[in-house]
């Protein structure tokens, strides 16, 4: 009887352990590879498609050289680029001010609103009635009540400055939005984690420092993430106050040929602002598994 033959040539190599994957496995991760590859080529060129439609469709229209001149000239948008940019510097910085005064109230907020016990009513009654009137008042309304109602009091120890009085109406409304996404990722916290913390000797400002809170923000971190999505945008309301921001600069620029390419600037410096983050957020989603097994890049 001959001798027993040797392991196929064609066969994968085992690994250290002795483990190989089989045949089948093998033809599975090849026809998901193909797919794979096949989506992206599909996709690729319905994209391409699409993008000459659009562009031979508009720029075949009549009105499409006037359109041109006024909101795409390349020429005047380079010449305002600087002026606007600076003025973007100024938003940047506002809403990363802002941003860290909004987490801090926010939080503080929604710690308020879900203290416990007949002693803490006011607390939480006051937070409740915070959250209302401000994510009740529109953010417009509430720029020109502190921008140009305070300041025309002329109280003694006020700051004037109306990029402060901009900022604050920032921080006032966009907080009523934060402490309500805090006191959601608090309020899911099982009530046995609140138990086994204190059973084990921790007090109730450490149950909440040390458990509730490390589970709840990382809970609600992709909705904060999308409300600073919207901060950076909203910042830009500043400008009705006549701070020189990316819009105010903008808008300056218009007013001396009535062309509005430094607007389309503007917004194009805003739009490469945001997609990092935005991008970022949908990173974080995916991780904790709010877009599903299926969540695509986009």
């Amino acid at each position: 009887m001959s001798d027993q033959a040797g392991p196929d040539a064609a066969s994968p190599a085992p690994s250290d352990n002795g483990w190989r994957p089989s045949s089948l496995q093998l033809e599975r991760a090849a026809y998901r590879r193909q797919r794979t590859l096949r989506s992206g080529l599909i996709a690729g060129i319905s994209t391409v498609v699409l993008l000459a439609l659009v562009v031979v469709g508009i720029g075949s229209t009549p009105g499409w050289p006037r359109v041109r001149a006024t909101f795409f000239d390349f020429d005047r948008g380079l010449e305002a680029l600087p002026v606007v940019a600076q003025g973007l510097w100024l938003n940047i910085r506002v809403m990363l001010v802002c941003a860290v005064l909004i987490v801090l109230l926010g939080l503080t907020l929604a710690i308020m609103r879900t203290l416990r016990g007949p002693i803490f009513f006011p607390l939480r009654m006051f937070a409740a009635a915070y959250t209302d009137v401000f994510r009740g008042l529109p953010l417009l309304l509430v720029i020109f009540l502190l921008g140009f109602g305070v300041p025309a009091l002329q109280l003694r120890g006020l700051p004037n400055q109306a990029v402060i009085w901009g900022g604050a109406a920032l921080v006032l409304t966009y907080s009523s939005y934060v402490a309500e996404v805090f006191r959601a990722g608090i309020e899911s916290i099982h009530p046995s984690q609140r138990a086994a913390a204190r059973s084990l000797g921790l007090s109730h400002r450490q149950t909440l420092r040390f458990v509730v809170l490390p589970q709840a923000v990382r809970r609600v971190l992709p909705p904060l993430l999308n409300d600073f999505v919207s901060l950076q945008k909203d910042s830009g309301l500043i400008a009705v106050l006549g701070v020189i921001d990316a819009i105010r600069a903008a808008q300056l620029e218009t007013a001396e040929d009535f062309n509005f390419t430094p607007y389309v600037v503007a917004g194009l410096l805003f739009v490469a602002l945001t997609i990092p983050l935005t991008r970022l957020t949908d990173w974080v989603a995916r991780r904790q598994g709010w877009y599903g097994g299926g969540g695509g890049v986009v």
